[in-house]
């Protein structure tokens, strides 16, 4: 495994960064404060070609690698964790679940919208009672001739409201039976298709989470991805990917809460000396940088064998599992450096430590990595 920086990364690392800090960084509070989903500046994201980064050029998209991608997500979440997730989510969920699953008239259709952020993507699995319980969900697709009428809900969806276009997984066989769901493409403007509720969260506040209800919602059978009953098989396989963009968001946050307490333990002075001169925090210093490292080192191993086209389950579980851990915990002591100063929102550090949380939460808790992860231990 060679994962030198080419230069091709380091420039889309230079494009993502300079983008961040100069349309989001000034903009993070106030986003965060009001709740606003800032829906423009993933249009500007899109003119960078950021919003498909992992999309052949032929369709439209930037025709990057997984090292790119990684690299992308980590730039902009250590400026802001919420339109890091936005990215991710549109990134490697609807435009990935398109990319790998849909048929050539659909990927033309689609995915040049998509990669260019004239639309945005929503990826609908989770239901209110069906989390990691996935297989039992209750929103079902039903045929009707040529048709397919969807009926259910879908909640903490990522732009369950502003979302153009959703990658909705429905059953459509019995409960819990196999090969019971099937992957549909889901425009807004479809009538029985509306966004709901949306959610007042602790974190990531500025991306969109709400719910996508489905009420006799009629579609073609030409809006079906894939077979009849290969939803829930396409959608392990997309949320492997996602894990791994979850694992670079995670890194992105972690990153920007250690940098934040590098420099304020230098210029906070106790005792006639900076902060960083005791052992106390400089140990703290020392273990977040060696754990950002490690979560570094797994992210893009997975990322690797992703490029490869290998099987990376366990990799992308480990590196989501671990990144998340890690993020939450270098959070937690960026704000024990900053003491009191890191308990006020004047101070980055405290919007780091909530926006982390979510990272050992969504696609999939730490305690379905580590299910995934021992299961594929133990098949080997």
């Amino acid at each position: 495994m060679n994962f030198e920086t080419s230069e091709l990364t380091a420039q889309v690392a230079a494009t993502a960064r300079d983008f961040a800090n100069q349309h989001i960084k000034p903009y993070v509070m106030q986003w965060d404060e009001t709740q606003e989903f800032p829906l423009h500046t993933f249009k500007e994201m899109g003119k960078l070609g950021l919003m498909g980064v992992l999309v052949p050029e032929q369709y439209g998209g930037s025709g990057l690698s997984y090292f790119e991608y990684v690299t992308v997500i980590q730039e902009i979440s250590k400026v802001c964790g919420s339109v890091g997730l936005s990215l991710a989510a549109h990134n490697s969920l609807c435009t990935g679940h398109i990319m790998n699953f849909a048929n050539e008239e659909q990927k033309k259709k689609y995915l040049p919208k998509l990669a260019t952020a004239e639309w945005l993507g929503a990826w609908g699995l989770t239901e209110p009672n069906t989390g990691s319980d996935a297989g039992n969900m209750k929103c079902a697709a039903v045929k009707d001739r040529n048709d397919w009428v969807i009926n259910g809900t879908k909640n903490w969806i990522t732009h369950g409201i502003s979302g153009d276009i959703a990658v909705v997984i429905a059953r459509t066989g019995e409960p819990r039976s196999r090969d019971n769901a099937t992957a549909f493409v889901v425009e807004r403007g479809t009538p029985g298709f509306k966004g709901g509720k949306k959610e007042n969260k602790l974190g990531m506040r500025a991306s969109e989470t709400a719910e996508m209800i489905f009420d006799n919602c009629r579609i073609p059978d030409a809006n079906r991805l894939g077979e009849v009953g290969a939803g829930f098989r396409q959608a392990m396989k997309v949320l492997d990917g996602g894990r791994i963009s979850i694992a670079a968001l995670s890194l992105g946050i972690a990153k920007g809460a250690y940098e934040a307490a590098i420099q304020y333990s230098k210029e906070r002075y106790q005792f006639d000396q900076p902060i960083s001169n005791f052992q106390g925090i400089s140990f703290k210093l020392a273990d977040m940088a060696t754990e950002i490292m490690a979560a570094e080192m797994l992210t893009m191993q997975a990322a690797d064998l992703k490029n490869k086209g290998m099987s990376m389950t366990k990799e992308a579980a480990m590196a989501k599992y671990y990144a998340s851990e890690v993020a939450v915990k270098t959070s937690n002591e960026a704000v024990q450096i900053f003491g009191g100063y890191g308990y006020t929102k004047d101070f980055p550090v405290e919007k780091y430590y909530r926006d982390s949380k979510l990272c050992t939460i969504g696609e999939g808790t730490s305690e379905i990595q580590k299910i995934v992860i021992a299961r594929e231990v133990l098949r080997r």
